[in-house]
């Protein structure tokens, strides 16, 4: 087998399936990240079920910041530890800390889009309140922060040795070598 360069096609193919692959594994991280601050928060504002009020019934809006505060740590280690994995630095206090700043910008997206609906639409309904904050702050600060982990967060390129992975058979046709002997390579992405 002779070493080639990929095509474009190839090299496109191999971007989209990374692009894929970490799209999914974010989604799920944002859900678990979701639903360990949803149930934080309402068990420190309102306690278990039937046991009366939660240890933060008096204060809910710190109750937020801290079930938001364990919500992201648990975003963080899913997204350095699996969605981004093949990215991620060593430098991790300062991949921490931009992790967080993102967050909170991903944060004041929802917080701008609830506000707009509020102040300028002067909606003020449960549903119009869930909609702008839940539904399109949520989204678009979901797509902020995506795409700003993958630009500064886990800035690792999943792709720069993709030249070295596509190798061409002597037929020409193109076959992947991080499986060739039935292990994958060290620095190979999987799924």
């Amino acid at each position: 087998m002779t070493r080639d360069h990929p095509s474009v096609f190839e090299r496109a193919r191999s971007t989209l399936d990374v692009l894929v692959r970490e799209a999914a594994k974010f989604g799920v991280v944002g859900l678990v990240a979701f639903v360990v601050d949803t149930a934080l928060y309402n068990y420190f504002v309102f306690g278990l079920p039937g046991a009366g009020e939660g240890p933060m019934h008096d204060i809910p809006l710190r109750a937020k910041v801290a079930a938001t505060a364990v919500a992201m740590v648990v975003a963080w280690l899913g997204n350095r530890y699996w969605t981004f994995r093949h990215r991620r630095r060593t430098a991790v206090a300062r991949e921490f800390a931009l992790f967080v700043v993102f967050n909170v910008l991903g944060l004041a997206i929802a917080v701008a889009c609830l506000g707009f609906s509020r102040y300028v639409l002067d909606l003020h309904s449960q549903l119009a309140d869930n909609v702008s904050a839940n539904g399109v702050g949520l989204v678009l600060g979901t797509l902020f922060r995506f795409w700003a982990y993958r630009t500064f967060v886990f800035r690792g390129d999943a792709l720069a040795d993709l030249d070295t992975h596509l190798v061409r058979d002597s037929d020409g046709h193109s076959t992947d070598d991080r499986q060739v002997d039935g292990t994958q390579r060290a620095g190979a992405i999987d799924t």
